[in-house]
C-alpha cells in the first residue's frame, strides 16, 4: 500500500508538467479523432487502463495497448471524452512521471492517475467523478435549510422528514433497497441521499451500529483511523487511532441521523425476486412484526464480507456439553473466567477472542489447522500504510481522497510487487517477534508470494491477523496452541487427528465467513447464487481464489450477471470510496441515462 508521490521542483517539475501535458493533449486528440488504435500506441506494451465507470459502465482494467484499443473501439464513440487538464504539478521519480488530471465525458466529469515510462502510458486510472446536471448538493450549491419569507401551512424541516419516512415503503416507493445496514449499506445510502435516489436501508438489528456493539467486548478496528474515514464526514481530529467497537458503533449511529438516512431497523429481509413484466422487485420484509412488500427498480446486497458465518459440521458437536458458538454470536469472556476454553481458528477474531479470554482469567488453547500471515500494528501502520493514510502522508499534502486515488490508480495484477518489499521490510524489522511466534509453534505465513495481508484479503479475505497483543500472549504460553485438524467434538472437548483431547467449557468456532452470495441463495434463490457466481477474489489462482483472473473484485460495486443486483461492502476504506462508483451507477439508471457496459464480468464459479 506504500507509494509516495515526491513533489518537484524548477526543471524537473517543468520537464514533469511538459512530457504529461504533452502525453495527455496527444491522447485527447486521438479520441477526439474516434482512432482507438493511434490512443492504443500512446500505452506501453505491458501497461494497465483501469476505468472506475468513466468509460465503460464498469469497474474494469484493461492490460496492454490490443487491451486498450478493444476497449475504446467498443466504447469511444457513445463516451465522447475530452478536456483532459492536469489538476496538480507532475511528479517524477525513478523515470517515471505520476500525473493527476480531469476530464469530462458526454453525461459525467471524471479525474484520473497517469503514470509514463518513456513517454507511454504505464498505468492508466480513470474514475466518474459525477454526472453533468446530477451534482450532489455541496459547497455553492448547498440548500438553503430555512426558507426565509412567508408560505400559508409551512412545514418544517422535521414536518418533511417525518413525512417521507411514513410515506416510503409504502404510499411511494424506494428506487433503491439496500439489504444490510453496517458500514458499507450505510456508506451508500449516504451517498444515494446526496444523489436525490430514493432508497431504503433494511437492517435486522435493532439499532444502526449494533453490529459492532453486540460483538465480543475487546473487538476494535484494526486499521487506523486516516483509512476509516465514511464519505463526507470525517471523523474528529481527535478520533482514537485504532476505533472500539462500540465507539464506531455510536458514530455509524450518529452519522445515519445526520445524513438523513432511512433506515428500517428492526426489518429483516424474507424473499426477493425480480418482476421483468414491471421492471422491479418484489421484496418481502418483516418490520418489527409487520409483512411489508418493497418494490424497488434496484437491489443492492450490502451484508458484508463478514456475515455469513462459516460454522463446521465437526463429528459429535451435537453432544457436546458445554457452550459453543461461532465467533460472530461470542457475547464476550466475563462468564468464563476459571474455565477452559478452545478457540478453532487463528485469523483476527480467533486472536482478539483469545486474548479476551485470557484476560478475563479463562485457560484458553488455540488449535491452528492452517497458517496464518501475522503482521504487528505498528510496523504495518508505518511501513504498509504510513505514507498514503497517516498524520504524515496529511502533512505530505495526501488527504484521503488522494490517498484512495493513488490507491486505485495500481493495477490489481501487479499490486503484489508493490507490496513484497513492504511486508518483507516488516519481516527484517520484527525478526525477533516472528521466531519467537515460531519457537512457540505459531505456523506462519506471508502470502503465496510473500505479498502479505492486504493480498490476501484482497484474495481471498481471510488468513491473517493484525497483531495488537495477542501474539504475545501465544509467545509466553499464556494463550496455549495446538496445531492440526479437529477429528471430532466429545462431550467435554476437542479431539484433534493426532488423539490429542483438549477438555472444554467453551468452543469458539472463529472458522471464518463464506461469500455475500449465499445470501442471494437465501433470498432470491440458490439459480440466481449460480447465475452470479463468487463474489469477492482477484482469480489470481491462489489459495482460495481461483482462477481465471479477473482483474477486478468478483461482482462488487458493479453489474453483475443479473440486472439490477448489486454487491456493495468490504472494509470502511473500500466502503468509502467504491460507494461514489456505485451510486453513480444507480443514479444513472434511474435518470435514464445509457449505461453500456463494457466488459461484464462472466461468471466461472457457482455461488456456494
Amino acid at each position: 500500500m506504500s507509494e509516495t508521490l515526491d513533489r518537484p521542483t524548477g526543471a524537473a517539475a517543468n520537464s514533469a508538467r511538459a512530457k504529461a501535458e504533452k502525453w495527455l493533449s496527444d491522447f485527447e486528440a486521438a479520441l477526439a479523432a474516434n482512432d482507438a488504435a493511434k490512443a492504443a500506441s500512446m500505452f506501453a506494451a505491458t501497461s494497465f487502463w483501469r476505468d472506475l465507470i468513466a468509460f465503460t459502465w464498469n469497474i474494469k482494467t484493461v492490460e496492454n495497448p490490443d487491451g486498450v484499443e478493444a476497449m475504446l473501439s467498443a466504447v469511444l464513440a457513445g463516451v465522447k471524452p475530452r478536456n483532459f487538464r492536469l489538476s496538480e504539478e507532475p511528479g517524477e521519480d525513478g523515470g517515471i512521471v505520476t500525473a493527476f488530471f480531469t476530464f469530462e465525458t458526454g453525461v459525467a466529469r471524471g479525474e484520473g492517475v497517469v503514470r509514463l515510462k518513456d513517454g507511454k502510458a504505464w498505468t492508466f486510472l480513470t474514475a466518474m467523478t459525477e454526472l453533468k446536471g446530477f451534482e450532489e448538493p455541496m459547497s455553492e450549491r448547498r440548500p438553503m435549510g430555512a426558507e426565509h419569507g412567508q408560505e400559508l401551512n409551512r412545514k418544517s424541516w422535521l414536518e418533511k422528514r417525518e413525512a417521507e419516512a411514513k410515506s416510503l415503503g409504502y404510499e411511494t416507493q424506494p428506487q433503491v433497497v439496500i439489504i444490510g445496514g453496517g458500514q458499507g449499506g450505510i456508506a451508500l445510502g449516504a451517498r444515494l441521499r446526496q444523489l436525490g435516489v430514493p432508497t431504503i436501508i433494511v437492517e435486522k438489528n435493532e439499532r444502526p451500529g449494533d453490529s459492532w456493539r453486540r460483538r465480543y467486548k475487546s473487538l476494535c478496528l484494526h486499521d487506523p483511523v486516516w483509512y476509516d474515514h465514511l464519505p463526507y464526514l470525517s471523523f474528529p481530529a481527535n478520533w482514537p487511532v485504532f476505533s472500539p467497537k462500540d465507539k464506531i458503533g455510536d458514530w455509524l449511529e450518529m452519522y445515519t441521523r445526520v445524513m438523513e438516512l432511512n433506515y428500517w431497523s428492526k426489518t429483516t429481509a424474507r424473499s426477493a425476486r425480480y418482476d421483468a413484466d414491471k421492471g422491479e422487485w418484489e421484496v418481502v420484509v418483516d418490520r418489527d412484526g409487520e409483512a411489508v412488500t418493497l418494490r424497488p427498480k434496484e437491489l443492492v446486497f450490502a451484508t458484508g464480507m463478514s456475515a455469513k458465518p462459516n460454522v463446521p459440521d465437526f463429528p459429535g458437536k451435537d453432544r457436546f456439553k458445554g457452550d459453543q458458538h461461532h465467533s460472530s454470536q461470542h457475547p464476550g469472556p466475563d462468564a468464563y473466567k476459571g474455565r477452559k476454553a478452545v478457540v478453532i481458528g487463528s485469523n483476527n477474531s480467533a486472536h482478539d477472542i483469545a486474548a479476551a479470554l485470557y484476560e478475563a482469567g479463562a485457560d484458553v488453547t488455540m488449535v491452528q489447522r492452517s497458517t496464518t500471515h501475522i503482521v504487528r500494528s505498528e510496523p504495518l501502520m508505518e511501513h504498509g500504510l504510513g505514507d498514503l493514510y497517516s498524520e504524515r502522508a496529511l502533512k505530505a499534502g495526501i488527504d484521503t481522497h488522494k490517498a484512495d486515488m493513488i490507491f486505485a490508480s495500481i493495477p490489481y495484477r501487479i499490486l503484489h510487487e508493490f507490496q513484497i518489499p513492504v511486508y518483507e521490510k516488516i519481516r527484517e524489522v520484527d525478526k525477533a517477534f516472528y521466531e519467537a511466534l515460531e519457537k512457540a509453534g505459531f505456523q506462519l505465513d506471508w502470502g503465496a508470494d510473500g505479498s502479505g495481508l492486504f493480498m490476501k484479503y484482497l484474495r481471498r479475505g481471510s488468513g491473517y491477523y493484525i497483531d495488537v497483543g495477542a501474539s504475545q500472549l501465544i509467545i509466553d504460553g499464556k494463550i496455549k496452541l495446538k496445531a492440526g485438524q479437529v477429528e471430532e467434538i466429545t462431550e467435554t472437548g476437542v479431539k484433534l487427528a493426532d488423539g490429542t483431547e483438549l477438555p472444554a467449557d467453551l468452543i469458539v468456532y472463529a472458522t471464518g465467513y463464506g461469500s455475500m452470495n449465499g445470501w442471494v441463495a437465501d433470498l432470491v434463490g440458490q439459480e440466481a447464487a449460480d447465475k452470479v457466481g463468487k463474489v469477492w477474489g482477484l482469480g489470481s489462482e491462489t489459495p482460495k481464489d481461483p482462477g481465471p483472473w479477473e482483474g477486478e473484485q468478483r461482482n462488487m460495486w458493479k453489474p453483475t450477471q443479473i440486472e439490477h443486483l448489486w454487491f456493495h461492502g468490504g472494509n470502511l476504506h473500500q466502503s468509502r470510496h467504491y460507494s461514489l462508483y456505485l451510486a453513480l451507477q444507480l443514479k444513472a439508471r434511474m435518470e435514464g441515462i445509457p449505461t453500456p457496459v463494457f466488459g461484464l464480468q462472466e461468471t466461472h464459479h457457482l455461488g456456494r
